[in-house]
């Protein structure tokens, strides 16, 4: 599964021991398709990344989920992300039971924390932080002819920032050539190619949220818009781009501001202590429930074989005392009900022993103890009743 953001790329890799010689041979796999797609040399992908595995996953999903790995702590726009990125791996067939779990809960968590610290409320999203701070240069809204840079749903986001403060003046201009089709769905003025230079002359504010490789408002570009007879003569840039859109360069040129991520990480306002450390001991708690809940599914085929084991058992007794004429049932249902009192308590010590990472004790003592066969569980069904539980299922963000 893939979570790729505006400032993120984590891909979450399912992995079965039992195919491979080791997990470092499918995350060098996973490593080197990355590489290719994005031409980005091997090596220097692998030495920017951090692996993590295990239950450090799912602390640091939640985490992410819940906006406390954001730039603004609290911000509320990953949590729909996230919920996106299982979707898109349900519909790409690449999701696995233990993967649709981690997401569910991560999920589940993320609306936790909105619910019980109102972190959400206290973070805001980048977009709607830099405009804030963009307050102080901007005196009217409805009057600032504003410039748009981008036309993926951080734009979509952006326009509309913009225009809940009441600007009203936005064009847009798309170094891929998708303006006109994002003007005409967002009732804009589209710039046309060719015309960067011209429309940042005429802008009082340029607000770029572009996922191109490259700069797009090089030094030179912006030095050329602002020496147009017809240029205004001050204007303040806002970059949101990952990796930038602007040059950083561009603040020596006369009449130009930049507010890129940087600065705005700087002046994000801090969330309340307390909400932030109610947030990552809700998220704590969740990441330890969901390690003890998957090492108690792994003492579930013992149950159920262990099970299966006494009450065939009790079945061929009870056949046995019908065929002799000794059976009645009050007389069965007594003896079905001590079987289940007689199995709760292993059942309990099993998950016990599970959640203290003692799960093939119980394992080996119910294959020695009864010589039953312990099968696993079957993951298609598994995942099938996962998807059809709607109390599972994740909420809209």
């Amino acid at each position: 599964m893939v979570l790729a953001t505006c400032n993120r790329f984590e891909t979450y890799l399912d992995i079965d021991d039992s195919l491979v010689t080791s997990p470092h041979t499918s995350i060098n796999t996973v490593m080197d398709a990355i590489s290719a797609a994005a031409d980005i040399d091997a090596e220097e992908l692998r030495s920017s990344s951090t692996i993590l595995d295990d239950q450090t996953v799912a602390e640091h999903l939640f985490a992410v989920s819940s906006g406390l790995e954001s730039v603004i702590v609290g911000e509320g726009e990953i949590a729909g992300q996230v919920r996106r990125a299982l979707e898109a791996a349900r519909a790409a067939g690449t999701v696995t039971p233990n993967l649709e779990r981690l997401f569910q809960v991560a999920s589940r968590t993320s609306r936790g924390v909105k619910n019980r610290t109102g972190i959400t409320s206290k973070g805001r999203s980048i977009v709607r932080l830099a405009l804030d701070l963009a307050e102080s240069r901007i005196t009217d809204w409805a009057g600032t002819r504003v410039l748009l840079v981008g036309t993926g749903a951080y734009a979509g986001a952006s326009l509309a920032a913009l225009r809940d403060r009441g600007a009203t003046d936005v064009r847009v201009y798309s170094p891929s050539g998708r303006a006109e089709k994002f003007a005409t769905a967002h009732a804009i003025d589209p710039i046309p190619a060719g015309g960067l230079e011209a429309a940042i002359a005429a802008s009082d504010l340029v607000v770029t949220c572009s996922v191109a490789p490259d700069v797009i408002l090089s030094h030179a570009v912006v030095a050329e818009a602002t020496t147009r007879p017809d240029a205004l003569e001050r204007r303040l840039i806002i970059d949101l781009g990952l990796p930038r859109n602007v040059a950083q360069s561009v603040v020596s040129i006369e009449g130009v501001e930049l507010l890129d991520l940087e600065t705005i990480s700087i002046h994000a306002p801090l969330a309340e202590l307390t909400a932030t450390a109610d947030a990552r001991a809700i998220v704590g708690e969740a990441a330890a429930e969901f390690a003890a809940q998957a090492a108690e599914r792994e003492v579930t085929p013992a149950l159920v074989a262990l099970r299966a084991h006494v009450f065939d058992v009790l079945d061929a007794e009870i056949e046995r005392a019908r065929s002799r004429g000794e059976s009645s049932e009050q007389t069965e249902a007594a003896l079905r009900h001590l079987a289940g009192v007689l199995l709760h308590t292993p059942s309990v010590r099993a998950r016990e022993l599970a959640r203290a990472g003692e799960a093939a004790s119980f394992i080996a003592a119910a294959n020695t103890l009864f010589g039953i066969e312990i099968e696993p569980v079957t993951e298609v069904a598994e995942l099938a009743e996962l998807q059809s539980d709607p109390a599972e299922e994740p909420a809209a963000s």
